[in-house]
């Protein structure tokens, strides 16, 4: 009987692994896939995350960038760089997360890879994950599956609360033009935004939208985008896949066991950001079931609490900004965007230094007189 079972290797379950074994709890790790194993992401990591870890993350960090470039229908451009900030990191998903994991080894938590849970049962003192490998046994258990996992609806959470958006990825693996820049374009795509996250063997570059509306030509917009950087979209390695936006805030925990990462839907509804909040949650989930098992028996409700608090409330902004953002992205990027504080500020939230409360409520101010004539 492991103490906790993690079932999902991404960064959130991996991160839960590692606090968990660090203090000599008993972990298994289950992850369906083969590790390393690709997983579709632009993969900007906020510099925040070291603060939560006592080791060096410089191996699984492909870039470190301090310029965005932002365009509106491939003009109007915006260069901005990050002062006084820490770079932002660009990672390869599979290099990133396996670096989490091992870390988790080294500290003593087990992995078994290639193993999919195919249901789950309470049996009184803790929870069965069956496996075509043979069922194992755990006093508590996390859902770290994803955006596409079973587990939430296995543990009875059925309807959550969370806006699905959806995203198309290009990974072109080719020489880049500038290793700094990380290029934003909003004026080609509805209720989203186009990305090239640059890395050091190649380019990320994807479309995401997240607030629904009618259907896009994603493969179409991608196409005549990544003409700027010399990428024909139609030989590059393509990846879809969705995503579990923030909306609103939810029970996270049941029976013996807590959701983090995306199953949670903690995915930042402004900016499409799930990294740095998966991690976040996984490092909460791990401190709530050390708690749990040395005798705190409302430990894991003390989880929700604390995602709520400390990430829900940021998000309320985040949503109440987004929404007024993408009604009207052109006013959005003319009176927001273009603004010369626009960029430090964003860099300053994503790097954890500043919240969206502190900022939203102004911006909010501002894109709506822009769209009351006389105000």
């Amino acid at each position: 009987m492991y103490d906790c079972i993690i079932v999902g290797a991404g960064p959130a379950g991996a991160s839960a692994a590692y606090h968990l074994a660090k203090r000599d709890r008993s972990v298994l790790l289950l992850e369906k896939e083969s590790l390393p194993r690709y997983k579709p992401c632009g993969g900007g990591v906020s510099p925040q995350v070291a603060e939560w870890f006592d080791f060096d993350f410089g191996p699984a960090i492909s870039l470190k960038v301090n310029t965005l470039r932002y365009t509106w229908n491939m003009d109007d451009p915006v260069v901005a760089q990050l002062e006084n900030l820490e770079p932002i990191w660009m990672v390869r998903r599979d290099v990133f997360d396996h670096f989490l994991v091992k870390k988790a080894q080294e500290q003593g938590a087990m992995l078994k890879d290639r193993t999919a849970a195919s249901g789950i049962e309470w049996r009184g003192n803790g929870w069965r994950v069956n496996t075509a490998q043979g069922p194992f046994l755990g006093t508590y258990l996390i859902a770290a599956d994803g955006a596409k996992g079973f587990m939430a609806k296995w543990l009875g959470f059925g309807d959550r609360k969370r806006k699905l958006g959806g995203a198309l990825e290009a990974e072109a693996r080719q020489p880049i033009a500038d290793d700094h820049t990380i290029h934003f374009e909003f004026g080609m795509v509805k209720n989203g935004y186009i990305w090239n996250f640059p890395k050091a063997d190649g380019y990320s570059i994807g479309i995401g939208t997240f607030r629904g509306g009618e259907a896009q030509d994603f493969k179409r917009i991608l196409t005549e985008y990544s003409k700027l950087f010399n990428v024909d979209f139609a030989t590059t390695e393509q990846h879809g896949h969705p995503l579990c936006l923030w909306d609103g805030d939810q029970t996270l925990h049941t029976q013996n066991a807590l959701l983090v990462g995306e199953a949670a839907c903690v995915v930042d509804p402004m900016t499409a950001e799930g990294i740095r909040p998966s991690i976040f949650t996984g490092v909460k989930a791990a401190e709530a079931i050390h708690a749990a098992l040395s005798g705190d028996l409302d430990a894991l409700e003390g989880y929700t609490h604390t995602i709520q608090q400390e990430w829900g409330q940021e998000m309320i902004w985040a949503k109440r900004l987004a929404n007024a953002f993408y009604t009207a992205p052109s006013l959005g990027y003319r009176l927001g965007i273009k603004r010369p504080s626009a960029t430090e500020r964003m860099g300053q939230i994503l790097c954890g230094k500043l919240g969206y409360r502190d900022v939203a409520n102004r911006a909010i101010q501002r894109l709506s007189a822009g769209l009351i004539p006389g105000m």
